[in-house]
């Protein structure tokens, strides 16, 4: 029983010994005790620590067992005395991670904070993924690793479990790829929305219209992201992502050629690109694709209008009314 007061099974023997024998010297209380004469002295030593043994008046070199009314109530007020010290730290503590969390909030509210590195940013996407209550929309340029497929698939199927509503925007190259077709699926399988356009806006991924994750750096989306919270900027991403998916076509779906020129989507966005300067790099960039396929579908398209060159192709195309 005192053992739950902190005492060794040992000294809690000894000090019952010494309460039922107040005379018994160490080499007695070893024999009550089944100790020897050293592990009776280390009790000993265990039980003046606690102040439940004294030296003793009436036997000099001998120690007393303090009345357990008065040892053992002073050790249970010592141990309450230190737990409402630790509650009051705890207390304490818990104030100051308050007050961190609530400052940190601010800040991202006003400023943002600067996710660096993937694991950043897949953390700080795990932890709002998990707490999202409406709504999930994301912007995927290029085309996704296996691997950070394989990151969100089984968060985005847990937030649609829950009745999160999730849209993903794709570029249209995406397609020609199994695993992200396969990811992309299994989101409309479970009530998801996917769709797909020849060029979209940078990576963002937006949480309940409040949280948004942008890329640092566009050029390398790997370097780090801005976790922006500000209404303002938040709005203003959303807008450029209703535009995009509006005019996206969903997955499963074809989209026809224009029937006035026999466009697709995707050449017709190549020739604005060129057309605005772009390298066949620049262009293969933001359209998903390599450069050998940009200039596989300029030739096609200069064929159609006859040209001999890009810059006759570029004049034909505006006289038609193509751009």
């Amino acid at each position: 029983m005192l053992e739950a007061l902190g005492l060794s099974t040992a000294a809690a023997s000894v000090y019952q010994a010494m309460l039922d024998h107040p005379g018994h010297n160490v080499d007695r209380l070893a024999q009550v005790c089944a100790l020897t004469p050293g592990g009776v002295h280390d009790c000993l030593d265990e039980l003046a620590e606690l102040m439940l043994v004294r030296a003793s008046s009436e036997h000099p070199g001998q120690m007393r067992a303090v009345a357990p009314e008065v040892g053992l109530a002073e050790m249970v007020a010592r141990q309450e005395a230190e737990l409402a010290a630790r509650q009051a730290g705890l207390a304490a503590s818990r104030a100051a991670v308050t007050r961190m969390v609530a400052d940190r909030a601010e800040t991202r509210a006003a400023h943002g904070e600067r996710l660096l590195g993937m694991d950043a940013i897949q953390g700080r996407i795990e932890q709002l993924v998990h707490v999202a209550s409406t709504e999930i929309i994301g912007v995927q340029p290029g085309v996704l690793r296996s691997e950070d497929v394989a990151a969100v698939h089984a968060q985005d199927l847990a937030a649609l479990a829950r009745g999160v509503a999730i849209r993903s925007l794709f570029q249209e190259a995406a397609r020609a790829h199994a695993h992200i077709e396969t990811f992309a699926i299994t989101l409309l399988a479970h009530g998801g929305e996917v769709r797909t356009a020849p060029a979209v806006p940078q990576r963002t991924v937006i949480i309940d219209r409040a949280h948004a994750l942008v890329p640092i750096d566009p050029a390398d989306t790997r370097k780090g992201a801005l976790h922006v919270t500000e209404p303002g900027l938040v709005h203003a991403l959303l807008e450029l992502f209703e535009q995009a998916w509006s005019t996206a076509v969903p997955l499963g779906a074809v989209r026809p050629d224009d029937p006035r020129t026999g466009l697709t989507g995707h050449e017709r966005e190549l020739l604005r690109l060129l057309g605005s300067g772009l390298t066949d790099e620049g262009a293969g960039q933001r359209l998903g694709v390599t450069d050998r396929t940009v200039r596989r579908q300029m030739a096609s398209i200069m064929e159609r209008l006859g040209a001999t060159s890009r810059f006759e192709a570029g004049i034909k195309a505006a006289q038609r009314g193509w751009l």
